[in-house]
């Protein structure tokens, strides 16, 4: 269930905790001593109502002290229940004093309604319409007198007001809910970017720190002398120095392919230095993590870099498995770094080595 919706089942449930209390006060409070002291046509229809009315506080009351939705099954009888004991104790009332202290009934009515239809408004609006309408047919079918009409009217618009005042406030409260629960959701939001974008440039500045590690002592020995840049060592440590500098760069460009965008940084490098290199790509690109990505480009910047002139590079990507597969003319005997993530194969064969990076996706 979303954030919004539980916010107006939450406004939902305290209005009808606020209305039962309500309703059972004005049953007991205001309309008790009505049904007991005043004369009806039919007494005991009248008390049928009353205790009809009761038992439906009492039913919902075990739904609404929970903090739980009424049922949809308890909302219809319930609000078949509350009209049809409307309609009893109106009849019951003698119909020259409806609207007035013994028609008890026709304020309270709403308030029941507005406890079984708060979440429902269309249904509610129309049955306290075809509350009022039958209220006021069986009062004009009595035929009363003129001064009758301005007592009914105001008994008639002061209930209604009241409770429609009821329902307008729900609706702020629950409009001004779902405003503050998206102001929240979107302060999460911002605070979860920046905690990411904080966690983002503390690893970049450990990877870079890290690579700098590599990169000073290398710039030290050449500005001290102590490295020869003839020396062909020399030579293949500046190399991949400036291979693993131009691939962590290339890892914060935002491309629709990281992978291949990285390879292809490490793959440009090598073709500066005057190797001739073959890069091909196949396959659709699958999401790899970050690291995994380093760990896979790791023996391709390692073969790159000890490369004379010539190179082939081929990267793989299947549902199953992502390889990276490098041929160069290094002449060396490489070494080999599988992690748990990464699978690593090395082998020479005369004058070339071949190096594969092989990585299972998590689904394969």
């Amino acid at each position: 269930m979303s954030e919004d919706r539980v916010a107006v089942d939450h406004v939902h449930a305290t209005m009808r905790i606020i209305l039962l209390w309500a309703t059972g006060l004005l049953q007991y409070g205001l309309s008790l001593r009505p049904v007991l002291e005043q004369d009806y046509r039919h007494r005991d229809l009248a008390l049928a109502a009353f205790v009809a009315l009761t038992c439906v506080t009492v039913v919902c009351g075990g739904w609404v002290l929970r903090r739980r939705p009424l049922p949809g099954a308890l909302v219809v009888a319930g609000t078949v229940v509350v009209l049809a004991a409307s309609f009893c104790a109106t009849v019951a009332v003698d119909p020259q004093r409806r609207f007035q202290e013994p028609d008890w009934s026709f304020g309270l009515v709403g308030w029941f309604l507005l406890l079984l239809l708060l979440d429902r408004v269309r249904v509610l609006v129309t049955v306290l319409a075809a509350h009022l309408v039958t209220s006021l047919g069986l009062f004009l079918a009595a035929v009363p007198e003129r001064t009758a009409f301005g007592a009914a009217g105001a008994t008639a618009f002061g209930a209604l007001t009241v409770q429609l005042a009821v329902l307008v406030i729900t609706g702020v409260l629950r409009r001004q809910t779902r405003e503050a629960v998206a102001v929240a959701e979107e302060r999460d939001r911002l605070v979860t970017r920046v905690l990411t974008a904080e966690q983002w440039e503390k690893g970049q500045r450990s990877a870079f720190a890290g690579q700098l590690g590599v990169v000073l002592p290398l710039l030290a020995g050449l500005a001290d002398g102590e490295l020869d840049p003839r020396d062909r060592d020399t030579r293949r440590r500046c190399a991949l120095a400036a291979t693993q500098l131009r691939r962590l760069f290339a890892e914060n460009d935002e491309v629709p392919d990281p992978l291949a965008h990285e390879v292809a940084a490490c793959v440009d490098v090598a073709e500066r230095r005057g190797v001739e290199v073959s890069f091909a790509v196949s396959g659709t690109a699958v999401p790899v993590p970050p690291a995994v990505r380093r760990e896979l480009t790791g023996p391709v910047i390692t073969a790159l870099s000890a490369a004379r002139s010539r190179a082939r590079v081929s990267v793989l990507r299947t549902d199953e498995e992502v390889r990276i597969a490098v041929l160069t003319d290094a002449g060396v005997e490489p070494s080999t770094a599988s992690t748990g993530r990464v699978e690593v194969e090395c082998g020479v064969y005369g004058e070339y080595q071949r190096t594969e990076a092989r990585w299972r996706t998590p689904h394969s």
